[in-house]
């Protein structure tokens, strides 16, 4: 990529509205595209319980983050103003509206459509009160062998100050007084996460909420207690670490201290109740929690359905979409025969490998890999970064450790901000420290979010180079999931670039400059804005991107600057989208299209330029929103070798083509499904053309 040396005039408005559509607005139309496969009656029935699940993990890092966020906005004077001209009030009105429209869709297709359903397929979902007299002796002995011995109940008195209810926590307010007494007092149980969410009845028959389970069993809580009324609550708070790193000393002692405090005084930005909730409960929770009634959400049936993941985890494959076992593309499988992986390397020199995952095997591609690094005595170093993984049970991690203990130079750059896995990064960087990994923690006032290993070996003719670029954490479990793909590659500009790139996040270099590596926030803004001006200058001009966000606006004006010019312009966008396609006279060679199905497609893919012009394709970490060009480092690589550029082009055909997952975003920010003319399924699609690869069908894309 070249950088960029003229600035882009913004096109003229358009007469229809905004340029940008609001981002958190988008967010909510991807959790509705979710929503609305979990209301496919043609899909198995647990996965419409795991899409429901999912979005309900969705809208709790909805609340922590975004609702957070806007509530902190609206403390400062004047308020900032979002791209599309909202204030954080008006944002946070138009959220409350389409929560409430999901959320009721949400309980509707529960109660109504699944629940019946789950029932006929012989779950049950019982409650306590329809129990027979057996069923509710079985329950006791369960509540006060396995139960009782786990709950706190705090009273709320003169003596007893309210007490902290954490993050996500499911709560029993429970009313209770004297037996002769006329005034009621408040007690809090929490429902502890340690214990299933979902009580068995033996041999099958059924469920039986733990909430509910507590709730029957109150009296045994207080004795000799009249229990006047009891009510499930849920609280969100605040889950953003607010932390200005280069102000500390010690970055990992910050978060460490952050993360105590966030605990403990992160403020409350929903409260989820049932619709039975007395007023006079209600008002103690509010004025307790220091909230008001914009921030009540009442739930009709269950809270927290995002624990029906544990549902759907039941031993039912009748239920379930039939199990995709990810395979190894055959110019891997040599490699992986002895279990050793020493021919990777060769495989490497001999030319660049891509590898698409879940549909090809991220053990036997990336983990193998690095496991070959760390048992190979002719490896020097192994550098990578390390954003999410699994653990120190992890493989990657495992070989790092190993690498480390055979005197091998290993350096992690681990992110601890990573959101929401804060605590767990630090506790594996503290066990890779002990091994004697180098561990650092990246550049001040940047987060790390580039997926790059190095591996340095030595070789008969002197020092090489291989390196993995990819656009997925290095996280096995997600991998299984998760749609991204990955090079490999022993290219020795990529190889130098990588040095350097680790020299940045390690030292003090002052780096700007790469070979073939495109690297933020040193100038990828400015050579993905170069790259559609170019194509605005051609007369046939082809831009296809595939990410996960589209909302960064300078990026949107030149797509806009392009589309004008006669580009045609492809995007396929997973979640956030703030550019309006389609608008006549303005973006009307845009499309937009997002592929949502049973894997979270996770890829970033850029295309630009036609076939007679020259194609050139990159993959990488970033997606196209500000604090990944501005605010993060990451790493993007050019694809050199034809034959993977076919494949690319491949998988932008087959992702274009589908008309069973796609939807499509209309000028005003609505999304529709595509009709269904071809009966094209792109995950299926990329399932037969992984087999064809690992059957040998498939050696080389393009011959």
């Amino acid at each position: 990529m070249a950088e960029a040396q003229l600035e882009i005039a913004h096109p003229p408005l358009p007469d229809t509205g905004p340029r940008y559509l609001n981002r958190e607005l988008s967010h909510l139309s991807f959790d509705e595209r979710v929503l609305a496969l979990a209301e496919d009656a043609s899909l198995p029935l647990l996965e419409r319980v795991r899409f429901l699940a999912i979005l309900s993990q969705n809208l709790d890092e909805f609340y922590q983050v975004r609702v957070a966020g806007l509530k902190e906005q609206q403390a400062v004077v004047p308020p900032p103003v979002s791209p599309d001209g909202l204030t954080p009030g008006e944002q946070l009105s138009a959220i409350r509206r389409d929560v409430d429209a999901l959320e009721a869709r949400q309980s509707r297709v529960f109660n109504q459509d699944l629940l019946p359903r789950l029932a006929q397929a012989g779950i049950h979902f019982l409650r306590t009160v329809d129990l027979n007299h057996a069923d509710q002796a079985y329950l006791a002995d369960v509540f006060n062998e396995q139960i009782f011995p786990v709950l706190t109940p705090l009273a709320v008195d003169p003596a007893h100050p309210f007490p902290y209810i954490s993050n996500l926590s499911l709560n029993l307010a429970v009313m209770v007084r004297e037996p002769l007494g006329r005034r009621s007092r408040f007690a809090r149980v929490k429902v502890p996460p340690v214990l299933p969410r979902f009580i068995p009845f033996p041999e099958g028959r059924g469920f039986v909420p733990l909430e509910q389970v507590i709730a029957a069993h109150l009296d045994v809580l207080f004795p000799g207690m009249e229990i006047v009324g009891h009510h499930p609550f849920r609280v969100t708070r605040d889950a953003d670490l607010d932390l200005v790193d280069d102000e500390a000393e010690d970055l990992l002692a910050a978060i460490q201290m952050e993360l105590r405090r966030r605990r403990r005084q992160a403020p409350v930005v929903r409260l989820e109740i049932d619709s039975g909730m007395s007023e006079e409960v209600l008002g103690l929770l509010l004025r307790e929690l220091e909230i008001d009634s914009s921030d009540v959400y009442l739930i009709d049936g269950l809270l927290d359905l995002g624990a029906l993941w544990a549902i759907y985890q039941l031993d039912r494959p009748d239920l379930k979409e039939e199990p995709w076992a990810p395979v190894t593309q055959i110019r891997l499988k040599e490699q992986n025969a002895d279990g050793e992986g020493a021919e990777l390397f060769d495989v490497m020199r001999e030319g660049d490998v891509l590898v698409h995952h879940p549909y090809e095997s991220f053990a036997t591609s990336v983990e193998a890999f690095i496991d070959a690094a760390a048992a190979d005595p002719g490896v020097l170093a192994i550098k990578q970064t390390l954003y999410r993984t699994s653990g120190p049970a992890s493989p990657i991690v495992r070989s790092l450790i190993r690498a480390a203990e055979t005197g091998k130079q290993v350096v992690a750059l681990v992110e601890l901000k990573a959101r929401g896995d804060e605590q767990a990064n630090i506790a594996w960087a503290q066990a890779l420290e002990e091994a004697g990994v180098h561990v650092v923690y990246g550049v001040v006032g940047l987060k790390t979010h580039a997926k790059v290993t190095l591996v340095v070996r030595h070789e008969p003719d002197g020092i090489r180079r291989y390196v993995h670029v990819g656009t997925g954490n290095y996280n096995p479990r997600t991998a299984l999931t998760y749609e991204d793909v990955g090079l490999l590659t022993a290219d020795p500009d990529i190889g130098h670039d990588a040095g350097e790139l680790f020299n940045f996040l390690t030292g003090y270099s002052r780096q700007r400059q790469f070979r073939k590596l495109v690297v933020a926030p040193l100038g990828m803004r400015a050579n993905l804005t170069q790259l559609i001006r170019r194509e605005a200058t051609r007369p046939d001009g082809r831009i296809v991107l595939k990410v996960n966000h589209l909302v960064d606006p300078e990026i949107i004006d030149a797509l806009y600057e392009a589309a004008q010019a006669g580009v045609d312009i492809d995007l396929v966008v997973r979640g956030l989208c703030a550019l309006r396609p389609g608008v006549p006279g303005f973006s009307q060679r845009i499309r937009v299209r997002s592929i949502v199905g049973r894997f979270l497609e996770h890829s970033r893919i850029f295309r630009f330029g036609s076939d007679r012009e020259g194609v050139q394709y990159y993959l990488g970490s970033a997606d196209l929103m500000p604090r990944n060009l501005d605010r993060r480092v990451e790493a993007v690589t050019p694809i050199l070798d034809p034959a993977l550029k076919a494949r690319l082009a491949q998988i932008m055909e087959v992702v274009l083509s589908d008309d069973q997952l796609a939807w499509q975003l209309n000028p005003d920010g609505t999304w529709e499904k595509v009709p269904t003319r071809r009966g094209i399924n792109s995950q299926r699609r990329f399932e037969e053309l992984a087999l064809a690869r690992a059957q040998g069908l498939i050696v080389r894309d393009g011959d």
